[in-house]
């Protein structure tokens, strides 16, 4: 399973625009200078997240991108969707059924169920994340998500 680069980065750039604390803000020269990553690509992607919400753009010298909200009220399950959708979806079997119109295991896919389940699973913890979460790594353990623990 794969997330792409597009939710990578972007959250990259929204926590690096949350570190500056309340009212900072983050031109795409100096998120592109922090992250390592080109100005288009950060130019995109804050696109991206100003078109969703997620983050206010101002014009001029002391412009520069800022989050509409704060860190901990930024669901990344929100984010993730927004950045690129998610991993499985309503109309995810008409978009896979090979060469044909309609795909063979439509009355009895073995499959479907389990990318449900994946695809739960995956809401589940990013759904109990925020933007916060990644201010503060320490907090969040791999088994602590599992245990269902914030």
């Amino acid at each position: 399973m794969k997330f792409s680069s597009q939710e990578e980065y972007g959250l990259r750039c929204l926590a690096a625009i949350a570190r500056k604390g309340a009212g900072g803000s983050m031109t795409i020269p100096e998120l592109a200078q922090t992250e390592g990553l080109s100005q288009p690509h950060v130019g995109k992607l804050m696109s991206v997240l100003r078109t969703a919400g997620f983050v206010s753009s101002t014009r001029g010298q002391v412009g520069g991108y800022a989050l509409t909200r704060k860190p901990n009220e930024i669901a990344l399950g929100d984010i993730l969707n927004a950045l690129g959708g998610k991993l499985y979806y309503d109309n995810f079997c008409e978009r896979h059924s090979g060469v044909l119109e309609r795909c063979i295991h439509e009355s009895d896919c073995n499959l479907r169920g389990m990318w449900g389940k994946v695809q739960d699973a995956v809401d589940s913890v990013v759904g109990q994340m925020t933007l916060q979460s990644l201010l503060e790594p320490q907090l969040i353990s791999r088994e602590s998500l599992v245990r269902g623990e914030r």
